[in-house]
């Protein structure tokens, strides 16, 4: 399922919701913020980041200041918190989950919470925005802001853990066929295995460092508790970051082993080479020598010469083998496949 059950309205809303002290839904639609607040309520709204309308909404409506705006609508923005006077802007990064799409292709949404509201912006539909308005809609949704910026945060982390893990049983499979597989289909493989780990760390180590400062805010509508789930959250990406580093690490060794193999392959195929050429080369001494047309060779005029030649060739390239025999410079055990040794 996808944040936003419909499609945005013309001033680019998603959706609106006044919330009960319970969690509850009071009613789906704009409400004033000093009024949910006086009667123990609060609301949340949720905007299309890329519509023309949210900006002038965000300062007309929302009224937040020229700083706030800016974090909110900066483009390619990295995870990060931003204290201000009345609230905070937190902005977060989500795998995609979208069919089609690619999870490391991680979605930006950005949150203004303070004690009686919760605005987010998306572009991409974000899956956890959807299933916290069902739980509201259900009646059992947050019981403020905070605790909504904790289901948030806690849903991010939550669903970038199977994506890892999946990448791993990726590097896992790459491991067993390094040996085994075609040179060139491992290389791609391992080339968009390690893109993957990359994209994914890009967002996650600074989403850790932004949970990290969101725990030790001292905010008054942000309880102990919340604050240890933010904590909490921030000890998982840094297990993920940890993860992630293992991971590029693996994919380099494994890059590496198939150097190895590369190289193994060129050394081999140039030995056989530099082999056939130091079998050819009497070989081809003689026949240039018995080739230049000048009076005087031998057994012109002779029938039995040219099967003479004949032998005389075959003498020297036996002659030349047993020699690269007994130099041992002729692998025992003939030509091997991949990952064959020499003697």
């Amino acid at each position: 399922m996808s944040d936003g059950a419909s499609k945005a309205t013309a001033d680019g809303k998603l959706f609106a919701l006044r919330i009960g002290a319970d969690g509850s839904c009071v009613c789906r639609d704009e409400a004033s913020n000093a009024a949910a607040l006086r009667e123990g309520e609060w609301t949340w709204d949720h905007r299309e980041l890329r519509h023309p309308d949210t900006e002038r909404w965000l300062k007309d409506h929302a009224k937040l200041d020229e700083i706030a705006l800016q974090a909110m609508m900066v483009e390619d923005a990295r995870p990060r918190l931003l204290r201000r006077k009345d609230g905070l802007v937190v902005v977060l990064r989500g795998v995609n989950l979208n069919a089609g799409a690619d999870p490391e292709d991680m979605i930006s949404v950005r949150i203004w919470c303070d004690a009686s509201r919760v605005v987010t912006l998306r572009s991409p539909r974000l899956q956890i925005i959807q299933t916290i308005r069902e739980q509201i809609e259900a009646g059992d949704g947050p019981a403020g802001p905070g605790a909504a910026l904790v289901e948030l945060v806690a849903g991010l982390t939550e669903r970038i853990g199977p994506v890892i893990d999946r990448i791993d049983q990726e590097t896992d499979q790459l491991e067993d066929a390094v040996s085994t597989r075609p040179v060139e289909h491992l290389r791609s493989r391992i080339a968009e295995t390690k893109r993957r780990v990359i994209a994914i760390r890009r967002y996650i180590s600074p989403q850790r460092d932004a949970l990290l400062l969101l725990a030790s805010e001292q905010s008054p509508w942000l309880t102990d508790l919340q604050r240890a789930h933010f904590r909490e959250s921030a000890d998982r990406l840094t297990r993920f970051v940890e993860d992630l580093d293992e991971l590029r690490d693996r994919e380099v060794v494994i890059h590496e082993e198939l150097t190895g193999r590369l190289s193994e392959q060129l050394n081999r195929n140039m030995y056989l080479l530099s082999l056939i050429a130091g079998l050819f080369l009497p070989l081809g001494f003689l026949t240039g020598l018995l080739g230049i047309n000048v009076g005087g060779m031998p057994g012109v005029n002779s029938n039995w010469a040219f099967a003479i030649v004949c032998v005389l060739l075959l003498a020297v390239a036996v002659i030349a083998l047993i020699l690269f025999r007994r130099l041992r410079m002729l692998p025992t055990g003939g030509v091997k496949g991949d990952g064959g040794d020499h003697a």
